[in-house]
């Protein structure tokens, strides 16, 4: 018990009935066993609470999570939303656009013609090998 020998017991109980008396031991010993009890029992709620606040912590990260969720959902939908108006003024900026064109045709080339008539095949030249590429 608590690490003594039967010896060191015996010592704190004769040492105990000295200081104390034989007549008051037992209600002294009746006294150290509740204090041990209620001593236990306050560990064992310190404990309980102890338990009961890890879990709201838990709760709270759980809960935290959530929010950041929520708010990264928000933030989407308003990304979302804001869709239409970009597209809009996207619209708007091109018809200001069109407008500031000038109505004047731009001149370009002649316009080709579209035919089909199969086009003259290109001879192809064959390579003359000369005696100056052969020579090593």
């Amino acid at each position: 018990m608590f690490g003594m020998g039967f010896t060191e017991i015996l010592l704190i109980a004769v040492i105990a009935i000295i200081f104390i008396g034989p007549d008051k031991l037992p209600k002294m010993m009746v006294d150290i066993a509740k204090m041990f009890r209620n001593v236990k029992n306050t560990i064992g709620t310190v404990k309980e609470n102890l338990e009961e606040e890890i879990n709201i912590t838990d709760i709270q990260r759980e809960a935290l999570a959530y929010k950041e969720e929520l708010l990264k959902a928000t933030e989407d939908v308003s990304k979302v939303t804001q869709i239409p108006n970009d597209i809009s003024s996207g619209l708007t900026s091109l018809n200001n656009d069109i407008m500031n064109i000038d109505d004047t045709p731009q001149t370009s080339k002649e316009p080709e013609t579209v035919t089909f008539k199969k086009k003259p095949k290109k001879k192809k030249e064959k390579k003359k090998v000369t005696e100056e590429n052969t020579d090593v």
